[in-house]
């Protein structure tokens, strides 16, 4: 199975064991692939040993694990030989693939949540992700204390009901209980993550939006299109796996053809390889590049 499959039966795998129940069509539409290969997928797992439910017509989900199971050979997922045997596929990833360390992480919430620390170089943030993982998983609220903003260029708390995780524990979504939206969340600017104690009331209105391959996050999307030199793309792919399964070569040169949440990620990877990335039919990034420079120019 190439990159592409596999990033794309990670996706499904995300997508049904979420918070939110999708069709099979929704599903399809979301990893632009058809109907009937979503079925195979959904076969593919059940024969793999998952849990798959049917829900109601045409949508399925990966049921969760119980929270008392513990020990590995309890699990439903894998046998201890099967786990020795996925761990050690993901062991001899390249030490540069980004699905590695995002992969152990994964393996590490079903087995023992505290085994996440080991794969986090930063033990506060590690225990950051256990709390906000075991808040998740009880559907309690959480405080974000002395939170740094980025915008604001001050610390403040926060009360969020955390749901999801971007793919390789950088973000967490949480709904601001305050602002009564969704917004997304740098783990490393989050000081501490305290308990609330009380249930989520805002559930139904959890959505985490679209994720771009720069790993930004909104509502929004607008089309964007590259041509790079080689060291180009291999260092876009190399920074931002998610990209690869969207970067072509054409004539010599390499084209990313994507859709973009925010213009912050994708510009900064522009204007630091200026000299080797050609911007093509994308006025909004345009714009933001222009911009960007005339206050850099301005403040010098």
């Amino acid at each position: 199975m190439d990159q592409v499959k596999i990033e794309r039966v990670l996706r499904l795998m995300k997508l049904m064991s979420g918070s939110v129940n999708f069709t099979v069509d929704e599903l399809a539409e979301r990893l632009g692939i058809s109907y009937r290969s979503i079925y195979r997928y959904i076969d593919t797992f059940k024969s793999a040993g998952f849990a798959v439910e049917k829900v109601h017509g045409n949508t399925y989900r990966i049921m969760k694990m119980p929270r008392a199971v513990k020990d590995i050979e309890n699990l439903v997922y894998f046998s201890e030989e099967e786990a020795r045997v996925v761990s050690g596929l993901i062991q001899g990833l390249d030490g540069s693939n980004g699905l590695k360390a995002n992969l152990y992480k994964k393996l590490s919430t079903i087995y023992d949540v505290t085994a996440i620390d080991r794969y986090v170089d930063n033990k506060d943030q590690a225990f950051n992700i256990q709390m906000l993982q075991e808040a998740m998983n009880d559907r309690k609220k959480v405080l974000l204390k002395d939170y740094s903003s980025s915008h604001s260029g001050t610390s403040h708390d926060i009360l969020i009901e955390p749901y999801d995780f971007s793919g390789e524990y950088i973000n967490v979504y949480g709904y601001d209980v305050e602002r009564r939206e969704n917004r997304v969340y740098k783990i490393a600017r989050i000081g501490k993550v305290e308990p609330d104690g009380t249930d989520w009331e805002y559930g139904s209105e959890h959505r985490k939006g679209y994720m771009d391959v720069f790993r930004m996050t909104g509502q929004n999307r607008t089309h964007v299109r590259l041509e790079m030199n080689l060291r180009a793309k291999n260092l876009l792919v190399e920074e931002f796996p998610m990209a690869e399964s969207e970067v072509r070569e054409e004539d010599g040169r390499w084209v990313l053809d994507t859709h973009v949440s925010h213009m912050q990620g994708v510009g900064r990877f522009v204007i630091g390889l200026a000299e080797d990335v050609k911007i093509v039919d994308s006025p909004e990034l345009l714009e933001y590049v222009r911009n960007y420079v005339k206050c850099f120019v301005d403040r010098i």
